[in-house]
């Protein structure tokens, strides 16, 4: 018996149904650039892209990746005319995916060591390490969290109590910091 085909789909294979998303050149890097690199705003999205995206393809994927579920958009509570990105659950739950094709790409193809060193480590974090990150996207992301931070505002401080550790997209962020300040140095 012949699997039934959901409307505007090729077929409802899982892995057709996922690459119809996230299989064109530029979907999974956006969410890379939402996840990793906590840009959130459509400018910054822009004009902070390593592969230099055009406006319209970056406005084309971001409807897509709308519509999918993978994203949410919302007002920016600090700015009338912008709107903040948000990832859905469905969008954090691509953090085992991403760290998947980063490990493929840094056996299999010329990955730098700076813009390797995330994928490195958390291919060596394994999953306790991913899922310490999914949580920490889902407070900034689900439960609003980061909103500060992503409209260009620092953290609130905590009223008590001791600063915790640092979260896992500082440490990503920080190592990148080093493997940058080595290649220049070396």
């Amino acid at each position: 018996m012949a699997a039934t085909q959901p409307a505007g789909h090729r077929s409802a294979c899982p892995i057709n149904l996922t690459v119809e998303v996230l299989g064109d050149s530029w979907s999974l890097i956006i969410i890379r650039d939402v996840i990793f690199g906590d840009r959130r705003h459509y400018r910054r999205l822009l004009e902070e892209s390593e592969e230099g995206i055009a406006s319209n393809i970056l406005g084309d994927r971001l409807k897509r990746l709308l519509a999918a579920g993978v994203l949410t958009r919302a007002q920016d509570p600090t700015h009338r005319q912008r709107r903040i990105y948000s990832l859905t659950e469905a969008g954090i739950q691509l953090v085992p995916v991403l760290v998947q094709l980063g490990a493929w790409g840094r056996r299999h193809q010329p990955a730098s060591a700076e813009l390797s060193v995330r994928a490195r480590l958390l291919e060596e974090g394994g999953p306790a390490l991913w899922e310490e990150f999914m949580e920490e996207l889902r407070g900034r992301h689900l439960r609003g969290d980061g909103v500060a931070e992503a409209a260009g505002h620092p953290p609130a401080e905590p009223a008590r109590g001791p600063r915790p550790a640092r979260s896992v997209l500082e440490r990503l962020d920080a190592a990148y910091q080093e493997a940058v300040a080595r290649g220049v140095e070396g």
